[in-house]
């Protein structure tokens, strides 16, 4: 039987040490760590970008098919990705939880073997946070710190008509992969002798349950030498955030059915679930991928790098948000979810 230690019993204090005895620093501006009242950090000179993210269960995340292990990773991936938007690069993460009777030790040692392995990929250090006892479930505060020169800071107000509206990656399997868990959880309720019958639906899963901030683009983009017009991370669905940014550029924009990369898998499961295909990749969220604008000049450089696609572009009326359908169509895009 695998070994319970009860959080009581090493207390608070133990608990912090015991969690934070494997993560080294990676950065060598983090004057000060884990172990102080507060982290130190010295920038040097640059733009120092931070963000929050609340995660609550039973609201964010359903432990009854989400590993501990897979949930650490997503948290910090959640938070890096909006660093992302701002093409910043992260630097540090602060994480604070609230743990009912229900966790033990090993349970948390778990959560976090996950925001280790994902502070190692991406070169970030874990310096501080905080715990406390939650009522019921899990409750996750993460906090993530990044840099940036003044002049490559994106924002999502710098998009011009005629930029060209770009993504990375794919869309719409967050989505599936969160409609195929979902209805395996209800056949095990229904009979708990049931196999999960997961083996067609490893992609998308895997982009609910680890998702991965885009940094590999920031750095390929700057090494162009490209800096986006504006920028925003795909956590609410394609149609919203390109909203964001007309909303915010005071543009309008139109894209194309035709050039909005949806992956095989998510095509599949999809139709498996009687949902529209570009419904799920408009309006599914989660995918954290990169949506963002660059010039006419800059995308023949952008254009190069694989995983990227040009969707559509930005226009002077402020009031067109549209898709043009395969069948040449305007439909406008709205969010939630989208109509004439």
């Amino acid at each position: 039987m695998e070994n319970r230690t009860e959080i009581g019993s090493i207390g608070e204090f133990g608990l912090i040490d015991r969690l934070a005895e494997p993560f080294k620093s990676h950065q060598g501006w983090t004057s000060v760590g884990i172990g102080d009242d507060a982290a130190v950090l010295n920038s040097g000179g640059k733009l120092t970008v931070t963000t929050t993210e609340l995660l609550i269960e039973g609201v964010h995340f359903d432990l009854s098919y989400t590993p501990l292990l897979h949930l650490g990773y997503k948290i910090v991936s959640v938070a890096l990705s909006d660093l992302a938007a701002m093409n910043a690069i992260p630097a540090q993460l602060v994480l604070g939880i609230g743990l009912s009777n229900r966790f033990s030790v090993e349970a948390v040692e778990e959560l976090y073997r996950g925001v280790k392995n994902a502070c190692e990929e991406y070169k970030i250090d874990l310096v501080g946070g905080d715990t406390t006892a939650s009522p019921q479930g899990l409750i996750i505060s993460v906090s993530a710190i990044g840099v940036v020169d003044a002049p490559q800071l994106v924002k999502r107000s710098g998009a011009k008509p005629n930029d060209v509206i770009c993504v990375t990656g794919d869309f719409g399997g967050a989505l599936l992969g969160l409609q195929s868990l979902e209805r395996e959880k209800q056949v095990f309720l229904a009979n708990p002798e049931m196999q999960p019958e997961l083996d067609n639906k490893s992609y998308v899963v895997l982009r609910q349950l680890k998702p991965v901030a885009r940094f590999d683009i920031i750095h390929e983009m700057r090494d162009l030498g490209v800096t986006p017009t504006s920028m925003i991370d795909s956590s609410d669905g394609l149609a919203a955030e390109i909203i964001h940014l007309c909303n915010a550029s005071g543009t309008g924009a139109r894209i194309f059915e035709k050039n909005i990369p949806i992956d095989d898998e998510t095509y599949l499961s999809a139709t498996e679930f009687n949902l529209s295909p570009l419904t799920a990749a408009l309006n599914g969220g989660e995918d954290y991928e990169l949506v963002f604008t660059v010039s006419q000049a800059d995308y023949e450089k952008v254009e190069k790098i694989s995983d990227v696609t040009a969707i559509g572009y930005m226009t002077d009326k402020q009031d067109e948000r549209v898709i043009v359908m395969k069948s040449d169509q305007l439909v406008n895009l709205t969010a939630p979810g989208f109509g004439a």
